[in-house]
């Protein structure tokens, strides 16, 4: 047994802030998949990954109790698949920020969700939200709260468009440019970050009231400008908005900046070598990079190790 792969995405602009309704672009990235399989005398990463399942698909038990009207599993198949040895074979970090869990929460979906609604039908608006509420509640069993998002970006292998909580949309965006000098880069931080923590931080401080007017007046701006931007491939002022974005998230969201990346966050606001900004809900994993001269910002980032996303 081998089932469909599933990617890995990144969240390229609104981390934090679509939890407080600013825009938000996600795209598939397919360096990194992950795919059900199954096999005799499990050890190491595939015995860990097999007993997690046990975990969650008590989990989808319980939540097929409490929501049924929102979904049901054949979750006697799955309860068969997993004693028979069933994991969930990825090469996508985990903590890293890009997807780990989403990507086993669409391919549980996938397989075993009764009435699923599939890539191949007319995604409305109505359909989107609903499987973003799905996935936000089954990746709830990872996280403690989810938006739903990664697991829909898995699920469809699109690039999605949140314009708010209430509206997403599947999109394109412009096509890459292999000669351009420009890229969106990921940074590894080399640690692995816990995302219930960030977002408990996060929570923490919205309780203030300076906070909160800081993330509506600058920092859900500049995110739905950089969205904006990006789409409609506005360059120059995509690189004014970004460093608008860092600036705010240097200044404010300094527990989720790993300490040793804090001299080189500043520096790319200083020379405008490269603006570095969050990949999902930071404190580890891989740090999100933007640059419109590509060997600039690797000799200023020449001691680390760069994974270019997208060209422009």
């Amino acid at each position: 047994m081998k089932g469909p792969l599933f990617y890995s995405k990144i969240l390229l602009f609104g981390e934090y802030g679509i939890i407080k309704d600013s825009k938000g672009l996600s795209i598939p990235y397919n360096f990194f998949k992950g795919a059900l399989k199954r096999g005799k005398d499990l050890s190491g990463q595939a015995q860990k990954s097999n007993e997690s399942l046990k975990a969650f698909a008590g989990y989808l038990k319980q939540l097929q109790n409490q929501e049924e009207d929102l979904v049901s599993f054949d979750l006697k198949a799955l309860e068969e698949d997993i004693a028979s040895g069933m994991y969930f074979d990825s090469s996508i970090p985990q903590g890293y920020g890009i997807g780990s869990s989403g990507a086993l929460v669409a391919a549980i979906y996938d397989k075993y969700a009764n009435e699923k609604i599939t890539v191949l039908e007319n995604l409305t608006r109505d359909k989107l939200l609903r499987l973003k509420d799905i996935f936000g509640k089954m990746e709830s069993f990872f996280h403690g709260k989810s938006s739903g998002l990664d697991p829909l970006n898995s699920y469809l292998s699109l690039p999605i468009l949140i314009n708010s909580k209430d509206n997403i949309e599947s999109t394109s965006i412009p096509s890459q440019n292999i000669n351009g000098k420009g890229a969106v880069f990921l940074l590894d931080s080399g640690i692995t970050g816990e995302t219930a923590p960030m977002v408990q931080i996060f929570m923490e401080k919205m309780k203030q009231e300076g906070f909160r007017n800081m993330v509506k007046n600058q920092f859900v701006k500049h995110t739905d400008a950089c969205v904006e931007d990006f789409l409609n491939g506005n360059i120059k002022s995509l690189f004014g908005n970004l460093k608008q974005l860092s600036h705010v998230v240097f200044d404010h969201f300094k527990p989720m900046i790993p300490s040793k990346f804090h001299q080189l966050w500043k520096q790319g606001i200083e020379t405008n070598d490269y603006y570095l900004k969050l990949c999902g809900s930071g404190g580890g994993g891989y740090i999100l990079g933007f640059t419109q001269d590509l060997e600039k910002a690797k000799k200023a980032l020449k001691d680390y190790n760069l994974e270019v996303v997208y060209n422009f």
